[in-house]
């Protein structure tokens, strides 16, 4: 059994934040101000925003915005515009500037500088390709949970809905130059990395914790942080991380969803365990990615097939987040129909905050 792989419990800290307080990551991409193209100074641009909430990651042309632990989505959107206005900022006073997008239209990922840092080259050495194709960017929001079981109720119930989340942000419909004919390119090469895409239905929190421990004794994963599903638990954070939208280009968008996910983790959390239907997943995040507002996905009742754009529609309305933004449209029609040679401008354009 399970339970008998078990030598030590993940150490955690759900339960010390306020329940479902939020903490939000933005993956911003640095480009020359000139070119428009990719640039790897994320290590001159953290050093010169010296006391922003501003973090390197993988690939040296992107800088990750953080905020901190913030009760409401409406304090972790301030936070996030101060993040950006900081990043901008800096990356101005070095001939840069940001760019808010699932990935960069034109430069190619394979070609781009991993930042010289041992956590990223080993990942590099061990997934090779792979994570040469990390060029993508993506919002992740962490969300406070009360206690391990919380944390799995949340994991299952907000599932079946992050298809839907997927394609109401779907933002990257250019790759390394190329319109490839899916509104998110990010959401494939996502899945390419190891232990990606939907996490195996593991019945309980304490069940996920013997898997995670079993692959550390066999030297399979350092640690949980190697996991990269769409949605995984973060118990040195006591949070469940929603990693699925593509990166908005509206920071206000960012913040729209951030108060989505929030809605459904205290949903799924205040409600009973419903496992999600993994066949269900696979057809729907495939969707999603493909047609973006337009996909025909399967509702996370299973009993018929609908629109996204009305299937978000009916979750805005239900959550009491109405208005919040037109379920119909995605910035990925905005690229395209800046097309390919205007889209860099328009993005670094509309990355702004006002």
């Amino acid at each position: 059994m399970a339970g008998s792989w078990r030598t030590e419990v993940i150490a955690h800290r759900f339960g010390e934040s306020a329940p479902f307080s939020v903490g939000v990551e933005e993956e911003l991409m640095l480009v020359d101000a000139e070119t428009l193209l990719l640039s790897p100074r994320v290590q001159e641009l953290v050093a010169t925003a010296d006391g922003a909430a501003l973090k390197t990651e993988l690939l040296a042309a992107v800088v990750e915005s953080t905020t901190g632990v913030c009760e409401t989505p409406a304090a972790a959107l301030a936070e996030l515009r101060a993040g950006r206005a900081a990043a901008s900022a800096a990356a101005e006073s070095l001939g840069l500037r940001i760019m808010a997008a699932g990935s960069h239209p034109i430069s190619l990922p394979e070609e781009q500088t991993v930042v010289p840092e041992e956590r990223y080259v080993s990942f590099v050495e061990y997934a090779g390709v792979s994570a040469r194709f990390q060029g993508v960017n993506g919002l992740h929001v962490h969300v406070g949970v009360p206690d391990s079981a919380a944390c799995y109720r949340a994991l299952e119930g907000v599932l079946p809905w992050l298809p839907l989340l997927l394609a109401l942000s779907v933002n990257s419909p250019y790759f390394a130059g190329r319109e490839t004919g899916l509104l998110s390119n990010r959401a494939p090469v996502l899945a390419q990395l190891p232990r990606g895409g939907a996490p195996p239905s593991f019945g309980s929190y304490a069940e996920w914790e013997a898997w995670i421990e079993r692959l550390g004794r066999l030297g399979v994963v350092a640690d949980d942080t190697r996991i990269w599903w769409d949605i995984r638990p973060a118990p040195r954070f006591g949070t469940i991380e929603i990693r699925m939208p593509d990166q908005p280009t509206s920071v206000e968008l960012s913040g729209a969803f951030v108060a989505i996910v929030q809605a459904l983790c205290r949903e799924a959390v205040e409600g009973e365990l419903r496992i999600a239907d993994r066949g269900d997943y696979l057809h729907n995040r495939w969707a999603a990615m493909r047609f973006g507002p337009a996909a025909g996905l399967i509702h996370p009742d299973g009993d018929r097939v609908v629109l996204a754009s009305e299937l978000g529609a009916e979750l805005l309305d239900r959550l009491g987040l109405d208005g919040a933004f037109d379920p119909a449209r995605c910035e990925a029609e905005l690229q395209l129909a800046a097309g390919l040679d205007g889209a860099c401008a328009d993005l670094v354009e509309r990355s702004l905050v006002c």
